[in-house]
C-alpha cells in the first residue's frame, strides 16, 4: 500500500478521425470554434484562495479587453450548448463571472464560471487539452452508470460539464466522522461497488480527490453516491491495481470502513449487484458502445508494455483467454465486457 501505483506521467493522446466522426454521430462536437490555447493567452493573475484563506492551486486569469470580449461570447455560447438546445437567444442572459486556471495535474484545465443575471444561478464547466483517453472515459461512464455526463469536443479542445459533489478526500477528512452508523454502512457499500465498477471498465487513478461524494435526500435518510470526475487514466496503465480504488492509500478510511461494517458475504452480494448492474447497461447500449469499442480497439491509447501486462493480469484472474488475445487496450475493455456479460447470461435482460 506504501508504494507508488503510477509513477510516470501519462502522455495525451489525439482523438483519431473515426473517434471524432463517431462522436459527431452522436453530437459531441461544438458548434463554437474556441481552442484551449486561445485561453492560456491571459495577461494577469491571482491566486483562489477558500473560505478558510486556503490557497486552492487555482489562479483567476485575465485578458485585454478585446480578447476578453470574444472569448466571453465564445464561452456564453458554449454554455447555451452544453446545458441547453444551443438557443443564443439566452446569451444575453448570461455573465461570465470569473475564467480559473488550475495549476497543477495532468489536464491543467480552465474553470468557467456562468451565471444567469436574472437569478443568480450559477454554474461550472472546463476546458481542457482533449486527450483520447479522457473521452473515451467521459462516453464509457455516460453509457454505464447512472448518471449522464455532457461534454464536446473541438478538433484539440475538450469542453466538459462540472460534476457536483464533495471531492472524495474533503468528505473523508471532514464529514465522515459525523455519519451515522446505518449511513457509514451504505456508504461503505457504495464504495466496494465504486471500486468493482472502476475494474470492470478500467478507469484508473481513482485517488479521493478524482471522485466525489453526492449526498441525497430521500424520505427520512441521506443516501450516498461516489462518482468519479477524472477520466485521464482510462484504459492506460498495465498495473490492474491502478484501476482499483482500494490499493491507492487515500482511500484507506473506506476501506478500513468496508472492512468494519461489512461482512465478506455482503461484500460479494454488493459486486455481484454492480456487476449485474453493469452488464444491463452495456446489453442496452449494445450498438453504440461496440461502435465505440470497435474504435478504441483500433486506437492507441497506452504503450504496448502496458497492453500486455494487464491483459495477462486479467487472465490470470479470470482464465479467459480472450484477454490474452487482445492486441490493444480497446481489445482488453471489449474482452472485460464480454466476460461480464457471458457470466450475467442469466440476468433477465430487455428484448
Amino acid at each position: 500500500m506504501n508504494e507508488p501505483l503510477m509513477v510516470f506521467k501519462k502522455p495525451s493522446y489525439p482523438l483519431t478521425t473515426q473517434f471524432l466522426e463517431y462522436l459527431e454521430r452522436f453530437d459531441r462536437v461544438s458548434k463554437v470554434s474556441i481552442y484551449y490555447d486561445d485561453l492560456l493567452r491571459f495577461i494577469g493573475s491571482i491566486n483562489v484562495f477558500d473560505k478558510n484563506d486556503k490557497d486552492t492551486l487555482w489562479i483567476r486569469v485575465y485578458y485585454n479587453e478585446q480578447e476578453r470580449s470574444e472569448i466571453d461570447l465564445n464561452l456564453k455560447k458554449i454554455y447555451s450548448y452544453l446545458h441547453s438546445d444551443g438557443n443564443l437567444d439566452i446569451i444575453k442572459y448570461l455573465n461570465v463571472d470569473a475564467i480559473d486556471y488550475c495549476t497543477f495535474g495532468n489536464s491543467k484545465p480552465f474553470r468557467v464560471k456562468v451565471r444567469n443575471i436574472l437569478n443568480d444561478n450559477y454554474t461550472y464547466f472546463y476546458i481542457k487539452k482533449a486527450d483520447a483517453s479522457r473521452v473515451y472515459g467521459l462516453e464509457l461512464e455516460h453509457m454505464l452508470s447512472s448518471d449522464k455526463i455532457n461534454f464536446l469536443v473541438f478538433e484539440d479542445t475538450l469542453i466538459e460539464e462540472h460534476i457536483t459533489g464533495i471531492p472524495g478526500d474533503v468528505f473523508m477528512d471532514t464529514l465522515l466522522v459525523d455519519c451515522s452508523e446505518t449511513e457509514k454502512a451504505q456508504i461503505a457499500k457504495e464504495f466496494v461497488k465504486f471500486n468493482e465498477r472502476c475494474m470492470i471498465r478500467l478507469l484508473g487513478d481513482m485517488r479521493a480527490y478524482n471522485y466525489v461524494i453526492v449526498p441525497i435526500h430521500d424520505f427520512d435518510q441521506v443516501v450516498f453516491k461516489i462518482r468519479p470526475i477524472d477520466f485521464d487514466q482510462q484504459c492506460y496503465e498495465g498495473n490492474l491495481k491502478v484501476y482499483r480504488p482500494q490499493f491507492f492509500k487515500e482511500n484507506m478510511p473506506m476501506v478500513k470502513l468496508a472492512k468494519e461494517k461489512l461482512a465478506n458475504s455482503s461484500t460479494e452480494q454488493y459486486k455481484n449487484e454492480e456487476r449485474a448492474a453493469l452488464a444491463k447497461r452495456i446489453y442496452s447500449t449494445e450498438t453504440r458502445i461496440k461502435k465505440l469499442l470497435q474504435i478504441m480497439g483500433n486506437d492507441t491509447i497506452a504503450p504496448e508494455e502496458n497492453v500486455n501486462k494487464l491483459k495477462l493480469e486479467l487472465y490470470r484472474l479470470t482464465h479467459d483467454i480472450n484477454f490474452k488475445r487482445a492486441k490493444s487496450m480497446g481489445n482488453v475493455l471489449n474482452s472485460a465486457f464480454d466476460f461480464i456479460t457471458r457470466n450475467y447470461k442469466n440476468i433477465n435482460f430487455p428484448h
